[in-house]
C-alpha cells in the first residue's frame, strides 16, 4: 500500500469517528416542562448543533459561537463566528448576548451547552477591570511561554465573566446539561472550553502562579482582578450536570482497529500525551529506534499511535503549529532512517493559526529538503514547522473537520 494514503486513512479514521452527526443521538436529554434552550462555543460547536437540531423531535431556540471559517448552517439555533485562538470583539459580544439569553430562566427550563475544543478563545468576556485588548495580550503571552492548557485556562477562567462555571451559575434556577467533545488530556470537563459550565478546581493562587512560572507581567488591570477573592470561580453547581459524547481515545481506537486490519501490529501511547512537541517527538523517535533494535513493545511491521495535546515554546519567527514542530522534531531525530512514514494532525483540521491540520514525515523528508537548500535543524530551530514542510508539499490540508478530539499521531514502522 502506499504509505502515505495509508497515514491519510488513519487520520480519516479518527476524524469519522468523533463527528458530531455520529456521536450526538447518542446523548439526547428528555424534553423539558418548559423551554428547551442551546448554547455552546468551540470549533466542532456549529456542527454539533446542527446534529442536535436534526436529531431533537420539539421546539428549541439558542446561540452558538465557532471559530471563523467553522459555521454550518441551522434552523433555529444562531451560529456566530470569532476569533480563535487570540479572541476578538465578535466573540466577546457574542458571550454577553449568551449570558443574557440564559437569565431569567426557570426550574422548568434546561440550558443544553454544545462545548469542545476552542470554546476559551470564541467565548471570550473579560470581567471587568480587564479590557479586551489587555485579555488579548495575555492570550498571546501565554500561546507563545510553552504553557499547558490546564494552565492557560486556569488564568482565562479567573479573568472572565462567562468561563468557569459562570454560565451555568447565571441560568439557574434553569437546569444545564453540557454535551461536550473533549480535546483536553485526561478529558477533563472543567477544561474543555474553560469549562462555562462546569465548576472550577482551579483557584485564583493557580491564575497568578502559572503567570509567575512563565514570567509573564500582568498589566494592572489583571493583576487587580487576580489578586479579588471576589473574582474566584463557582466550586459547586447544583443545577449542572456534564456528559462527554466524544473523546480522543474512541479515535485512537478507530485508527488503531483500521492498522490491525491492514496486518499492522499496533502499539498506543494512549490519548494524554503532554510536554514540549519536540521532546515528545524525540521520544517516539527513541521508540521507533528501539523497535528497530528488537527491544521495542512491538515488532515491526507496526504502527505507533499517540493523541493528546503537546505544547510549544516559541523562540523563532517561523510559522509552524504543534503538530508541524513535532514531525519536523521527529523527522530530524530519526535522521532519515528508512522505512519510517509518520503523520501528525489536529483533528479539527487547525494547527495552531495556519491552515493545515498537521504534516507527514517519509523516509526522504530530510535529503528532499537538502535538494531544496532546506535546512531541518535550522528550520526547527526558528519554530517553522509550516514553512519547512510546505516546500516539500508535505503538509495535511483538510479544512475544518467540524470536531475536534486533540492530536493525532501515527508512525509506520517498516
Amino acid at each position: 500500500m502506499d504509505p502515505r494514503l495509508f497515514l491519510l486513512s488513519l487520520f480519516d479514521a479518527a476524524v469519522a469517528a468523533a463527528q458530531p452527526a455520529i456521536r450526538m443521538p447518542l446523548f439526547l436529554p428528555r424534553r423539558p416542562e418548559g423551554r428547551l434552550v442551546v448554547v455552546g462555543a468551540g470549533k466542532a460547536s456549529a456542527a454539533m448543533a446542527r446534529a442536535f437540531e436534526d436529531a431533537w423531535d420539539g421546539p428549541l431556540s439558542g446561540l452558538v459561537v465557532t471559530r471563523y471559517g467553522h459555521g454550518v448552517p441551522c434552523r433555529q439555533i444562531e451560529i456566530v463566528e470569532a476569533a480563535h485562538p487570540v479572541p476578538d470583539g465578535a466573540g466577546m459580544e457574542a458571550a454577553g448576548r449568551m449570558l443574557e439569553t440564559v437569565r431569567g430562566l426557570g426550574p422548568g427550563d434546561l440550558v443544553v451547552a454544545l462545548m469542545s475544543g476552542g470554546g476559551s478563545a470564541v467565548l471570550s468576556l473579560p470581567a471587568a477591570p480587564v479590557a479586551l485588548d489587555e485579555f488579548r495580550a495575555l492570550t498571546s503571552a501565554l500561546l507563545k511561554s510553552g504553557a499547558n492548557i490546564v494552565e492557560m485556562n486556569a488564568v482565562r477562567k479567573h479573568l472572565s465573566s462567562i468561563s468557569g462555571g459562570r454560565l451555568a451559575q447565571a441560568a439557574a434556577p434553569a437546569r444545564v446539561l453540557t454535551l461536550a467533545i473533549s480535546d483536553v488530556p485526561g478529558d477533563d470537563a472543567s477544561t474543555i472550553g474553560s469549562g462555562p459550565t462546569v465548576a472550577d478546581p482551579t483557584t485564583l493562587a493557580d491564575a497568578r502562579a502559572v503567570l509567575a512560572k512563565y514570567a509573564i507581567s500582568p498589566s494592572p488591570a489583571i493583576a487587580t482582578r487576580l489578586s479579588d477573592p471576589a473574582s474566584e470561580t463557582p466550586k459547586a453547581l447544583p443545577n449542572a450536570e456534564f456528559r462527554l459524547i466524544a473523546a480522543p481515545i474512541q479515535s485512537l481506537d478507530a485508527a488503531a482497529r483500521l492498522a490491525k486490519d491492514a496486518g499492522f501490529a499496533v502499539h498506543s501511547l494512549g490519548p494524554d500525551l503532554e510536554g514540549e512537541s519536540r521532546e515528545v517527538a524525540a521520544a517516539h523517535a527513541a521508540l521507533v529506534r528501539a523497535i528497530r533494535a528488537g527491544t521495542g513493545p512491538v515488532r515491526a511491521p507496526c504502527v505507533l499511535l499517540s493523541g493528546g495535546e503537546t505544547t510549544v515554546t516559541v523562540r523563532g519567527n517561523g510559522r509552524g503549529g504543534r503538530n508541524a514542530e513535532f514531525a519536523l522534531a521527529l523527522a530530524v531525530s530519526l535522521d532519515a532512517m528508512p522505512g519510517i512514514w509518520a503523520i501528525a494532525g489536529d483533528t479539527d483540521g487547525i494547527d495552531g493559526t495556519q491552515d493545515n491540520a498537521g504534516a507527514i514525515v517519509t523516509p526522504d523528508t530530510l535529503a528532499r529538503a537538502r535538494a531544496k537548500g532546506l535546512d531541518a535543524t535550522a528550520r526547527l530551530a526558528d519554530n517553522d514547522g509550516y514553512g519547512f514542510f510546505a516546500s516539500l508539499d508535505d503538509l495535511v490540508v483538510t479544512g475544518p473537520t467540524h470536531t475536534n478530539v486533540n492530536d493525532f499521531r501515527a508512525i509506520v514502522v517498516t
